[in-house]
């Protein structure tokens, strides 16, 4: 079993260690094996641990500027709850140079919508303000840094947060926690925890839903359908129906990819035909007054027919009956029979066209991408 103090140097380890690693500088510097320009540079890093701002002055709030990944240390609520929390954050930049911020949320405890607020035990008032302590600014939640830190945080024991009994705790759930822990035996794992064992990995609240939402398609994707009237990410709803597509030589290169971005090299002809048919279709079926779309890939171009929310209900056995709408269009698309010839084995599917260009032989239903939400968010 890996201890918690195990985790993490001791500052005066930390120090001794950068000490020892300056003897060692100034030695191979005396014997001319480190030149003035390096040994310059080296010191600054090597006198700094992490900076962290911890001025007693200030109060660090949380904002839309961290994260967008943090860790959720603990909350506290009650009369103190604000005066603990700050000094949790204080300690917790100072002592451990770890960025933590406060965050403040009110839950109101009425019934919604009545005028007869719902009672819970021991609820003291109708409404509950909580602070919270996060911590990090981590860019994602498989961040290395983000996971090393959890473990550290869990491990921890902040004065701030030490039993006192000249000292009321406004921790939350911090009696029950206290009882919890005093009935684990000494080898047990969560014994040698601190009082932020329960910490985890959130995100920054301040953030709306829309920042964490799957990444749309890239860059380049977008230059490749900027232009088009009927371009499908701007199709309304979140599935349409493929009714036809036009494949080329698909482009992986990244080199070839940024002379393409630079104008420094053209399409290869095929990817070129396959976008054409594609928005020549697309007009072909608008003037006939279908919905249509059009989207272009790295290796191939679609269209697509129709707008939908949804693509039906799903049945009783969990399979999904399709909207008629969308029946409709995979029908009226849809290949025909090959007419038979005689004396010659059928001839399986015959695609149907338009101003000469071909439908696929199965239309099918098609997620709608998206541009990304995220990477075009902007932080006010």
């Amino acid at each position: 079993m890996v201890r918690c103090t195990a985790l993490a140097l001791s500052l005066s380890q930390q120090l001794s260690l950068r000490l020892l690693a300056i003897w060692s500088i100034l030695l191979c510097a005396s014997m001319g094996m480190v030149s003035p320009h390096i040994l310059a540079g080296t010191f600054p890093n090597l006198f700094t641990l992490n900076r962290v701002e911890a001025d007693p002055n200030k109060d660090y709030w949380l904002s839309e500027e961290n994260g967008p990944w943090m860790i959720m240390a603990c909350s506290f609520t009650g009369d103190q709850a604000e005066q603990q929390a700050r000094e949790l954050v204080l300690e917790l930049r100072k002592r451990y140079k770890l960025p933590a911020y406060m965050y403040e949320k009110t839950f109101d405890l009425k019934a919604e919508g009545g005028s007869n607020p719902r009672r819970y035990r021991y609820q003291q008032g109708e409404r509950i303000r909580e602070v919270a302590v996060l911590v990090g600014d981590f860019p994602s939640v498989d961040d290395p840094r983000a996971q090393e830190t959890l473990q550290k945080i869990k491990c921890y024991r902040p004065a701030a947060l030490e039993s006192r009994p000249e000292k009321s705790t406004s921790l939350t759930l911090a009696a029950l926690r206290s009882i919890q822990q005093s009935l684990l035996t000494d080898d047990n794992e969560k014994k040698q925890k601190g009082p932020m064992r329960h910490a985890f990995l959130t995100t920054n609240p301040l953030l709306p839903d829309e920042y964490f939402a799957p990444k749309g398609v890239d860059k380049f994707i977008l230059a490749l359908n900027e232009g088009y009237e009927y371009n499908l990410l701007n199709c309304p709803g979140r599935y349409s129906v493929q009714v036809a597509h036009f494949t080329g030589e698909v482009i992986i290169d990244q080199r070839e990819i940024q002379a393409i971005e630079r104008g420094e090299k053209t399409f290869r002809s095929s990817l070129v035909d396959a976008a054409r048919k594609a928005h020549e279709l697309t007009l072909a079926l608008r003037q006939k007054g279908y919905e249509a779309y059009e989207f272009h890939d790295r290796g191939a171009s679609i269209v697509t027919v129709g707008s939908f929310d949804s693509l039906g209900t799903r049945r009783p056995d969990g399979k999904i009956e399709l909207d008629p709408r969308i029946v409709q269009i995979i029908n009226t698309f849809a290949a025909e029979p090959a007419p038979p010839v005689p004396g010659v084995p059928t001839l399986g599917y015959k695609p149907k066209t338009l101003i000469g260009i071909p439908f696929d032989i199965q239309p099918t239903p098609v997620e709608v991408p998206k541009r990304s939400f995220a990477t075009d968010y902007v932080r006010r």
